[in-house]
């Protein structure tokens, strides 16, 4: 896998990120300032409930929509200034998408095969390379012996790997994946993700899964809660060798501190200790304790 130096710039960055949607007099406020980083090569997913976010942070940050403010830049690309031909290039040449939805994914009428060599020529991937490069992304995935099956022929999880094939098709900086695992059963889900994970190893493409699936998570390294608009946690994975020399997996939760001092509590602190409306804030020399305020307390007892 890509390592980033200390230096190098976040491959995804956003700060400050709002986008308000407005019809029939009334606004909605989907992102109210989120703060993201994702660094050259890592493989995350962002996860939340249906309504925090984001779908609409996704499709930002693959150039589809526009946010109404803040800063957003994937792999140098200033995504609040791109217009035109730069819009249509980013989405050609620097990210690839994967659809929940295999019908938006793929062309029904066309095999697996021409499906990627679609992709490579809207791309304008050099002629010549075509034909290799379509081997490249197949073999990967496990799928080079069904390059002449049309997509209906395929299961759930074949029809995503084919996907994630055209989405790598133009060797992107970035894979974008919104619910990959939606529409698959348990089985299928495993498949696919662990293509994914593939591909980020062997590649060193930055790969950002969206989806409300908590079964996501064991297949990353970093996961970030979004809630209400904002990012709320992340949670860092990393394998370690225990006492008895056994392999096991340690993961860390972080409460996210934004540039004004907003954090927000995983919702399970909040309803164990009663946490509402104030909290009472002790400094303390190494850390900050936050508990309920006299009252609170009381109404608990």
């Amino acid at each position: 896998m890509t390592t980033t130096t200390l230096t190098e710039a976040p491959q995804i960055e956003c700060v400050d990120l709002v986008r308000i949607f407005s019809g029939d007099g009334i606004e909605v406020q989907a992102l109210q300032g989120l703060t993201l980083r994702v660094n050259r090569g890592e493989l995350t997913a962002i996860v939340g409930a249906s309504g925090s976010g984001k779908s609409t942070l996704l499709s930002i940050l693959s150039g589809l929509d526009t946010p109404t403010a803040g800063a957003a830049r994937v792999a140098g690309h200033d995504l609040l200034a791109m217009r035109g031909a730069e819009r249509t290039a980013y989405r050609r040449r620097t990210v690839g998408f994967v659809w929940q939805q295999t019908s938006r994914n793929l062309v029904p009428y066309f095999t697996v095969t021409e499906n990627v060599a679609t992709a490579l020529a809207v791309a304008r991937y050099p002629t010549k390379r075509r034909r290799q490069r379509i081997a490249d992304v197949l073999e990967p995935l496990g799928i080079a012996d069904l390059g002449d099956r049309l997509p209906g022929t395929l299961s759930g999880g074949q029809q995503q790997r084919t996907a994630i094939a055209v989405a790598l098709a133009n060797d992107p900086e970035v894979l974008f994946a919104d619910e990959p695992t939606g529409e698959l059963d348990a089985a299928n889900s495993e498949r696919v993700l662990e293509a994914m994970r593939d591909v980020n190893e062997r590649l060193g493409v930055t790969v950002l899964i969206v989806t409300h699936d908590p079964g996501v998570s064991s297949h990353v390294r970093r996961t970030v809660q979004i809630r209400d608009g904002r990012t709320s946690t992340e949670v860092f994975r990393s394998t370690r060798v225990n006492d008895s020399g056994r392999s096991v997996q340690h993961a860390e939760e972080f409460a996210v501190l934004d540039r004004v001092g907003r954090l927000q509590l995983p919702e399970e602190y909040l309803s164990t200790l009663g946490l509402q409306d104030r909290v009472r804030l002790q400094l303390e020399s190494d850390r900050v304790e936050v508990r309920p305020t006299e009252q609170e307390s009381e109404d608990q007892r």
